[in-house]
């Protein structure tokens, strides 16, 4: 590799280098790293893909009903009227919608999910890659490529900046895992590694500097309607990547400036739940 080891840089020029896709680098990479075969790497995320599936069906066909009563079969709701033909841009944008607010309701009424790349932010990746992947008929294999490959982005903006909304505030939660579902759509529609660059960059950009302020100190609210923002985010930045946009800066470069944004952050702003929404005195 000829960019520093770990960087998104770094494999994508494995990638170029061996004519594989960043699915492959970084299945060959966890393979390595833990000893496990990358048929047994496939089951397991074949298995957190069901579970992310199950927890999605779930919150659309059951109201989740929080105890905070924050949370009140939104996401159930969604579906309804997506039910009335009234979306806003048609039914895959409205069902990418109700996708997330599903698996983040979910998670926030003390279901199954899987963090990823937190509880938190449990159903943006899970919205953005179900809900493209039905609306353009495409296979499981390239679904689980998009899960490897965004896995692998989690892994950079882990070791460059941090996954924790503590840390470095929502950019750090759902920014992150919108900038994973970005590279994740990307793969799945067979875009280059360059490409995915592209969105990951987009994705993180677009989100720099959120807040994390959660009310109650509960991941329910603004966090479950975070989850759709990051979603429709990630949608948006990898068509912009597909259709050859490019990031002035490298998706590294954002990544590190993230993790330099979140540092800055004041306390409050950083899951105390002292800030921002939190603050506003409760009806």
């Amino acid at each position: 590799m000829t960019a520093r080891e770990g960087t998104l840089a770094a494999y994508r020029n494995a990638a170029e280098e061996a004519g594989v896709t960043l699915a492959d680098i970084f299945l060959r990479q966890e393979a390595a790293s833990s000893g496990k075969s990358e048929s047994q790497l496939r089951d397991l995320m074949l298995s957190r893909i069901q579970v992310m599936r199950q927890a999605m069906e779930k919150g659309l066909a059951v109201p989740q009903h929080s105890r905070s009563r924050l949370i009140r079969g939104g996401a159930a709701r969604m579906n309804q009227w997506l039910g009335t033909g009234s979306s806003l841009l048609g039914p895959a944008f409205s069902r990418m919608v109700a996708a997330a607010l599903a698996v983040a309701e979910v998670n926030a009424c003390m279901g199954r999910v899987v963090a990823a790349p937190t509880a938190g932010a449990c159903g943006v990746l899970p919205a953005a890659i179900f809900t493209v992947a039905e609306a353009r008929q495409v296979d499981q294999e390239a679904v689980l490529r998009a899960f490897f490959t965004a896995g692998g982005i989690g892994l950079v903006i882990e070791k460059l900046a941090s996954l924790a909304g503590a840390e470095g505030g929502c950019q750090a939660e759902v920014g992150s895992g919108s900038a994973m579902a970005a590279g994740g759509l990307v793969e799945l529609m067979g875009g280059s590694a360059v490409q995915v660059d592209h969105a990951v960059a987009f994705a993180l950009a677009n989100v720099l500097g959120l807040i994390c302020d959660p009310v109650g100190g509960l991941v329910e609210v603004p966090c479950v309607k975070r989850n759709v923002m990051g979603a429709v985010n990630a949608a948006a930045c990898a068509e912009m990547a597909l259709a050859g946009l490019e990031s002035v800066f490298p998706a590294d470069a954002v990544i590190e400036t993230m993790g330099k944004v979140g540092r800055r952050l004041p306390e409050e702003f950083r899951e105390t739940a002292r800030g921002g929404l939190a603050a506003i005195p409760r009806p």
